[in-house]
């Protein structure tokens, strides 16, 4: 990944996502806005308490720094589940400057010019997808429990259904997200990772003393997506821990739940 404008709103590429001539794709960092306090400063979350009006002014700030149109904006409305939504320029502005309108949506698909995805993360996985034949995209947000219900198979499933993608056409990258170094588990949760038993646990599942393990989420989502029929040359996992890299990123665990939180962004130019 490449950190663009360093000095003024940073924000996170893609290398292989920078190729594709007709995206523009972007993370979010912590560094760059105008919140305060246990938010400050680039917090993109309307739902944890900071001021609004912070919020707003943080989106424009990115938008002006990736090069969106603020009145594009759609975003998702995340509970740790699988529901993957296709949206249309009908939906701009949902959860941004317009209400929410559903309580459960996880991934967010188009094959619209005009409509920037918006999905939100502070340690949990993002997934791109990028379909380069039908110029198609999707965002998904994979905690733990999104990456057990396979959420990124059931974006690849969602797409060729709605745009009649080839899961081979596409072009996906996983994170930033906690990772391997940092993101210790229990038992209950290792157990939920041991079940994917067509997919090999022993190189995302670690067991440690006192019953704990630690987790790789980035591969495990990586070989559901190859499941999914993804080629596995057209993955690209972050090499970012948010953790370990909670200057820059933030990360639910290094601030005890502190925090504000980025955004992936995406849109078809």
């Amino acid at each position: 990944m490449t950190l663009k404008n360093e000095n003024t709103v940073p924000y996170l590429v893609y290398n292989s996502l920078e190729e594709i001539n007709f995206i523009k794709h972007g993370f979010s960092t912590r560094l760059g806005g105008v919140s305060e306090g246990i938010f400050s400063t680039m917090n993109m979350a309307f739902n944890r308490g900071d001021n609004p009006d912070s919020v707003t002014e943080n989106y424009r700030r990115l938008c002006g720094s990736v090069g969106l149109d603020f009145e594009s904006l759609t975003a998702s409305a995340q509970d740790h589940h699988t529901f993957v939504r296709k949206v249309t320029k009908a939906d701009r502005g949902v959860g941004i400057y317009r209400p929410r309108d559903m309580q459960s949506v996880d991934a967010l698909i188009t094959n619209e010019r005009g409509v920037t995805l918006v999905t939100y993360y502070a340690d949990c996985t993002p997934l791109f997808f990028v379909d380069t034949k039908n110029k198609a995209i999707g965002l998904a947000h994979a905690g733990w429990r999104g990456t057990v219900g396979r959420i990124g198979q059931k974006v690849v499933e969602k797409m060729t259904a709605e745009f009649g993608t080839n899961p081979e056409d596409l072009v996906c990258a996983v994170g930033p997200a906690i990772s391997k170094c940092c993101y210790e588990v229990d038992k209950t949760c290792a157990d939920e990772f041991y079940a994917l038993t067509d997919l090999d646990n022993s190189t995302f599942i670690f067991p440690k003393e006192n019953n704990k393990f630690m987790l790789d989420l980035l591969e495990t989502n990586r070989q559901i997506l190859v499941k999914a029929g993804v080629k596995a040359e057209n993955i690209t996992l972050s090499d970012l821990c948010t953790r370990c890299n909670s200057d820059l990123l933030w990360s639910h665990r290094a601030t005890n739940g502190q925090r504000g939180t980025m955004c992936a962004v995406m849109c078809l130019k």
